[in-house]
């Protein structure tokens, strides 16, 4: 188990005098009770800890810091309390909790704060007239607290997906990629090179096509799938698997087919040149794309 050290001196009742029989009421639950509780608050501070790297700014760093700083001191009591109660250290096995962006990492952290509130709430409802319910309040309290924080980071880091050119843009692409849930939606349309964000559902494909003027360039950002290619619609003899982080490049006039095989949406940015839809399209779904081509 990761040994988080000491962070603050923090008022809290482990040393409080139990009922007398407290522990025999309780001997079965408690102890698991807490565990979970510490299990939980270890793999969170962890969680913070590497999602802080990803911030894009010191601002965003220092709340994130925070909040695994506060995590900490939760993990810290509640193993404290566990070990006075049953006279030694618990024993849990952490899970990393992983994140494939920095936007992904925060939600992923809003999902987390909402459930270890809704846990925590029912610890200090099931333990309020113990000594120590006081641990389980002030955990319910941070827990909303970072919770609220954190929905505020990602609000602020989340890309208003809409045609940007032909104006000067800078954008972070694996986050807008990884943010898009359409179909298709255009980024960037310039004069000369088009920069669109599509998903692809599990099992489904984009559709066999052919530019005969237009070369493309893909980038996969999440998922797996397989591309195929050729000289026609019924010769499609160039086959490779591709995943997260794989580019793809299709020549001018090569039929070709992208498909998702893997179990998630399959996202990924692509580039004309030059530019292959109209300035500004967007296709929530498959069937809206095939409707605009008609």
């Amino acid at each position: 188990m990761n040994q988080f050290p000491p962070v603050y001196q923090y008022p809290y009742y482990v040393n409080a005098p139990m009922p007398q029989n407290f522990m025999t009421r309780n001997n079965q639950y408690v102890p698991e009770t807490l565990r979970a509780a510490i299990k939980e608050k270890a793999e969170v501070g962890d969680f913070y800890s590497r999602l802080a790297s990803h911030a894009p700014n010191q601002q965003h760093q220092q709340v994130i810091l925070r909040a695994a700083e506060e995590e900490k001191l939760h993990w810290r009591q509640l193993n404290d309390l566990y070990v006075m109660l049953t006279g030694r250290q618990p024993a849990c096995e952490i899970e990393k909790i992983t994140f494939d962006s920095y936007q992904e990492g925060l939600q992923k952290a809003c999902q987390t704060e909402a459930q270890s509130y809704e846990t925590n709430r029912q610890s200090y409802a099931s333990y309020q007239h113990s000594p120590f319910s006081k641990i389980f309040w002030r955990a319910c309290h941070d827990d909303a607290r970072h919770a609220e924080k954190f929905h505020t980071l990602s609000e602020e880091t989340r890309v208003v997906l809409k045609d940007y050119g032909t104006e000067p843009f800078v954008v972070d692409i694996e986050e807008a990629t990884l943010q898009n849930d359409t179909f298709r939606t255009a980024l960037w349309t310039g004069e000369n090179l088009q920069v669109t964000l599509m998903t692809i559902g599990v099992g489904d494909d984009i559709g066999l096509e052919v530019h005969p003027d237009v070369d493309q360039f893909l980038r996969i950002e999440q998922g797996e799938g397989l591309v195929q290619m050729g000289d026609s619609a019924d010769q499609l003899d160039f086959e490779e698997n591709v995943e997260d982080d794989y580019a793809i490049m299709v020549p001018a006039g090569k039929w070709h087919n992208l498909t998702n095989t893997g179990d998630e949406p399959l996202k990924l940015y692509t580039i004309y040149a030059p530019p292959e839809h109209p300035f500004g399209t967007v296709h929530e779904t498959k069937a809206d794309a095939l409707a605009a081509e008609e």
